[in-house]
Parts: structure tokens; C-alpha cells; sequence
């Protein structure tokens, strides 16, 4: 049987409630997961690591930014 995920989040989130505005990921067997930090129990995707560092790049070079 399998210990449940640890879900974290980014220690820059933050809400103007006090309640953080961010996503949570976790270590999945082979996979990252991505959840709503607002929503945990509504699910969660599963993305590759390869998938997870490519995201990772293109928000750090603001290509999601609106």
C-alpha cells in the first residue's frame, strides 16, 4: 500500500484573505500532480517530470502571464 501524496506549495504564495492563491504539487509515482490549493479534494493531473520541468520554464520566463 502507498503513503498518501505530500502536496506542497510555493512558499512565495500568498492571498489578499489570507488564504494562499496557488497550486500544490506533489510527487506521484512517475508523474508529478498539480492541484488547486483552494479546491484539494476536487482532484488533481498528472503530468509527466519532463512535462513538469518544461511547464516550470515557461513560467519562469512569463509565457502564462496575462
Amino acid at each position: 500500500m502507498s503513503s498518501p501524496a505530500a502536496w506542497r506549495k510555493s512558499s512565495r504564495s500568498s492571498g489578499s484573505s489570507g488564504q494562499s492563491d496557488c497550486v500544490e504539487v506533489a510527487s506521484l509515482s512517475g508523474a508529478v500532480g498539480i492541484r488547486d490549493s483552494k479546491h484539494p479534494t476536487a482532484g488533481h493531473l498528472s503530468i509527466s517530470r519532463s512535462e513538469f520541468a518544461a511547464l516550470i520554464v515557461k513560467v519562469k520566463h512569463s509565457e502564462f502571464d496575462l
